[in-house]
């Protein structure tokens, strides 16, 4: 009887320090990447205590699809918020609308994480900040390469463990065959390559992800200046936006290059780092490559402290975790929208854009 006895009390010690169960409110289901918060509901890592959406159509198929009661739903954020307070807010909308979520959540005290990247414009972004900081709340921006071990595993080795030396080139490529040719849902497609709604086309889609990453590799730094380049490859699908984009960020003693388009022949995300004494290279999620002088070595991977967005959240909103300048803070993204606009303006004057 002892030895149950204190089988049971270590459970429930064990119970009362696991990690908490985020109540969350969901605020649109145009962006593909619901899924991942309707696929994390399903498996039990959090909870939807309310989702905000008006297009009847998209609330049919999601409640097919994952089985969502008619209690969920309500038809603007505004009102999810009179009946209910979730620990945080989750966007799933045109990145335009992000301001508009904020400016709804701040006054109430409750934090939000937006799908990447934060802001279509400065402007808007500096109002995020703003928010934020007068009513104390988090805005973070989530990244799948966030949750990318080997990228995790690049940072440590480049600024704790100096494996490569100072950094001289990051290389990053990001992109798929095209949102329309990949089978992206007409809901996504309707802002996704919108000008005004999405910021551009593939600049933005994918050109936030390099910067990101960059400006955490350079611990917070933003570049001296952007240059850009943008071809409007298949004007045919993609009439509004470019569909192809090279970003050039300069640094007193290294030089980025994002490469983001939507016209690769296979789907990527991967990152390169040359440094004075070696390079890395992320292929993916889960293979590393490094290379001193001849030859390449895989590296044994371990497995990054957070492995997607829901447990991150949980802690930064507990106190656990302090965002700092990492992937998904307001001080790296505030820095990543500058990146994309100057990117926009170069692309169309034809000019280095100093920051």
């Amino acid at each position: 009887m002892r030895t149950i006895a204190l089988f049971f009390l270590l459970l429930a010690t064990f119970a009362s320090s696991a990690q908490k169960i985020l109540k969350v409110g969901v605020a649109g289901l145009t962006h593909d990447h619901v899924h991942n918060i309707m696929n994390q509901f399903k498996r039990g890592e959090v909870i939807i205590a309310g989702i905000a959406e008006r297009d009847q159509q998209l609330i049919q198929r999601y409640k097919q699809r994952y089985g969502l009661p008619d209690s969920l739903f309500y038809p603007s954020l505004s009102t999810l918020l009179e009946h209910i307070h979730p620990d945080a807010v989750l966007a799933y909308n045109a990145i335009s609308e992000h301001l508009g979520v904020v400016e709804l959540c701040a006054p109430k005290g409750i934090s939000v994480m937006v799908e990447k990247p934060l802001a279509t414009t400065v402007k808007d972004a500096d109002r995020i900040s703003a928010l934020a900081k007068q009513y104390h709340i988090h805005v973070l921006t989530n990244y799948e390469t966030t949750w990318y071990n080997t990228n995790q595993q690049v940072n440590v080795m480049v600024n704790s463990q100096h494996a490569i030396g100072d950094i001289r080139k990051m290389i990053v490529h990001d992109g798929h065959q095209g949102p329309q040719e990949i089978g992206c849902s007409k809901d996504f497609l309707h802002w996704l390559t919108d000008p005004v709604m999405n910021g551009g086309g593939a600049i933005r889609d994918f050109g936030c992800y390099g910067a990101n990453l960059m400006v955490w590799l350079m611990q917070g730094k933003p570049p001296i200046s952007v240059t850009a380049i943008t071809h409007h490859i298949k004007p045919s699908i993609y009439p509004k936006v470019d569909d192809d984009a090279t970003i050039l960020l300069e640094y007193p003693d290294a030089t980025g290059i994002i490469e983001a388009s939507w016209n690769w022949p296979y789907g990527i995300k991967d990152l390169e780092v040359f440094g004075v004494n070696g390079y890395l290279h992320a292929l993916d999620g889960n293979h590393l490559q490094q290379r001193m002088k001849q030859g390449y070595d895989s590296v044994p991977v371990t497995p990054a402290a957070y492995r997607d967005n829901i447990p991150y959240l949980s802690d930064v909103l507990s106190g656990k975790l302090d965002p700092g300048n990492d992937l998904s803070s307001l001080p790296n993204n505030l820095i990543v929208v500058r990146i994309l606009a100057a990117a926009s303006q170069s692309a169309k004057e034809g000019r280095r854009i100093t920051l």
